[in-house]
Formats: structure tokens, C-alpha cells, sequence
């Protein structure tokens, strides 16, 4: 049986963890005023939130009903899904963000689940549109620490380098991965097969 660590700590998640302020993430997703995101893994929010403040429709899917309860709270469109079959028509998403969540989208193993999720998120991007996925770069030693304190945890956590992750929404039908990494974190910039 699957422990959700996220349900239990959803109360306090924006206390413990902060999202960035330097609107990287955002300059790279480029999300106009109307357009619709999907913010995969979104958890309370925490990102979705400045998003929908800048005209954005967002919606935050996520596993854990404590996170997207949290998400709700804060007045946001939340909705309680597996990635590996988003609730989505094909197309429907002008953006889509997934931020520090990859390397937990693991079951029933992270061999089948990321590879899924992959295929997924670009089934629902739409032809133009842009995702912009954010993970901590595994080859980085403080990240090193982070994936072993996560194993502790039994969280089932895996994490993919920059290039691995890039092959794998290649492999699922990227038409381009650009990579940007900032030494701790890489962000993938995707755009899907027209």
C-alpha cells in the first residue's frame, strides 16, 4: 500500500517549502492572459496562484486530496487525478507546468509511470502550446542528498538527469527539448510534434 507523505504534510506545505519569486518559471512558460494551464503536481498552488492572478485559467491536478484541498482553499480549480490519464481532452491545454513533481509520478513503478506521464502531458498540450517542467538536477550533489533523504522516506522517489528527462518527452513526442539549468534545478522548455 501507497503512504501519501503529501496528504499528511498539505496543512504546512507552503510554510515548509516556498515557490521561487524571479518569475523564471513563468517567463519560460509565457502563459498569456485567457489561455488555459494545467499545473501537474501543483500541489496547494503554490505556483498556480500567481498564474490565475495574471489572467491565466489554471487548474492544479494532483494525487493527494490534502494538496488539492489546499489548492481549493485558496479559491483555485483543483482537481484530483493520476498523470498517467489525465481527465483532459487531447489538446486542451495551451500550457502546462509540472514543478518538482516528476520524480514522484512513480506508481505502479516509476519504469511505467514516467514514460505515461510523459505521453500524457503532451496528449493533452495543445500543438503550439508549451510545457515547462522543473526538477531538481539529480548530478548535483545537495540534490544527491535530497533523492537519499527522500529513499529514507520511502517515498519511492526517482529522479532523471537533465539529459534523461529530455530523452524521455523526445522519446513521448517532443518536438523540441531545450534544457536550461541554473546548478541546482534544470528547467525543460517543450514544445509538442505538430
Amino acid at each position: 500500500m501507497h503512504f501519501d507523505h503529501f496528504n499528511l504534510i498539505a496543512r504546512w506545505y507552503d510554510r515548509l517549502i516556498r515557490p521561487e519569486e524571479d518569475g523564471r518559471l513563468a517567463a519560460l512558460l509565457a502563459a498569456e492572459p485567457g489561455q488555459v494551464v494545467l499545473d501537474v503536481g501543483g500541489g496547494t498552488g503554490r505556483y498556480a496562484r500567481s498564474l490565475a492572478e495574471n489572467g491565466t485559467r489554471v487548474i492544479v491536478c494532483d494525487a493527494s486530496p490534502g494538496m488539492a484541498r489546499q489548492a481549493q482553499a485558496k479559491g483555485l480549480s483543483a482537481v484530483l487525478c493520476d498523470v498517467t490519464r489525465l481527465p483532459f481532452a487531447d489538446g486542451s491545454a495551451d500550457r502546462v507546468l509540472v514543478v518538482d513533481a516528476f520524480h514522484h509520478f512513480v506508481a505502479p513503478s516509476p519504469e511505467l509511470a514516467q514514460p505515461a506521464a510523459a505521453h500524457e502531458l503532451l496528449r493533452a498540450l495543445a500543438l503550439r502550446g508549451r510545457m515547462v517542467i522543473e526538477e531538481p538536477d539529480v548530478t548535483h550533489r545537495s540534490v544527491k542528498l535530497i533523492a537519499w533523504m527522500e529513499r529514507l522516506l520511502l517515498m519511492g522517489s526517482r529522479f532523471l538527469t537533465p539529459r534523461q528527462l529530455a530523452a524521455l518527452f523526445q522519446a513521448a513526442g517532443a518536438r523540441r527539448v531545450d534544457v536550461h539549468l541554473d546548478g541546482v534545478n534544470a528547467q525543460l522548455v517543450i514544445e509538442k510534434r505538430v
